[in-house]
């Protein structure tokens, strides 16, 4: 083997953050430290094919054979374009794009974005596309649209201090707890940014008592108030 200064293939190992080059200067370098090709491959947990690849690699270029060979393959695609889509993207529903799923996936976001920018990437390259954000899977929130409109939220509103306010003295007013009972399907883990949890809007159904519903005046014994009783009664809860 042609022997290079070890001192300066050590320079550029700690200069490389790509895992795949950094193996093979470590390759080199183990071997010009005196090593076997099999206690070297060993030693970094790779093939001793490798390592004999790597080897005759540096015989015949040099240093050169050390680094990536695609290099030269043409522009990155994760340029600064692609990955402001894509922050842009993981942020947004997947409803918004068009999709029915109510979470991101990588292949979900690689049809994406090939729709976007007009780029299509492999899977792996994803996974690589969305550590570069700073984006995680987590687990969304999930919630349910409340049906009624604001103007029926204000005037119930309007209702409850009215109340309140023209409440006599020997009466008293407090309120209930709410109690839920929502039938929420099972949600999966979903991409989202740095800082970021999502909501997802669930098809299930809710049966709730809120806090509002709950609101009750007491007049000598006997009660009144904004609670419906049974299941044919109209809600008067707050979503």
């Amino acid at each position: 083997m042609r022997f290079a200064p070890t001192q300066k293939l050590r320079k550029h190992w700690r200069c490389t953050t790509e895992a795949r080059t950094r193996v093979r200067y470590l390759s080199i370098i183990n071997l010009l430290n005196g090593r076997s090709p099999t206690q070297t491959a060993q030693t970094l947990g790779v093939a001793r094919s490798t390592i004999s690849t790597v080897a005759q690699r540096f015989r015949e270029r040099g240093e050169w054979g050390l680094l990536d060979g695609r290099e030269d393959n043409g522009t990155a695609k994760l340029d600064e374009r692609y990955l402001a889509t894509l922050y842009t993207v993981v942020r947004a529903s997947p409803h918004a794009y068009g999709w029915r799923r109510p979470t991101w996936t990588r292949e979900l976001l690689v049809a994406t974005l090939a729709r976007q920018t007009g780029v299509r990437i492999h899977v792996a390259t994803m996974s690589k596309a969305l550590a570069r954000i700073e984006a995680r899977r987590g687990r969304p929130r999930p919630t349910v649209r409340c049906p009624w409109s604001p103007a029926a939220k204000t005037r119930r509103m309007r209702a409850l201090r009215r109340l309140l306010e023209t409440l006599p003295r020997h009466e008293a007013a407090f309120y209930e707890d709410e109690v839920d009972i929502h039938l929420h399907p099972k949600i999966g883990l979903d991409w989202m940014v740095k800082g970021q949890q999502t909501e997802v809007v669930t098809p299930g159904h809710r049966t709730r008592n809120a806090m509002w519903r709950g609101l009750w005046t007491c007049v000598r014994g006997r009660s009144r108030g904004s609670k419906a009783s049974g299941k044919t009664a109209r809600s008067s809860s707050l979503c």
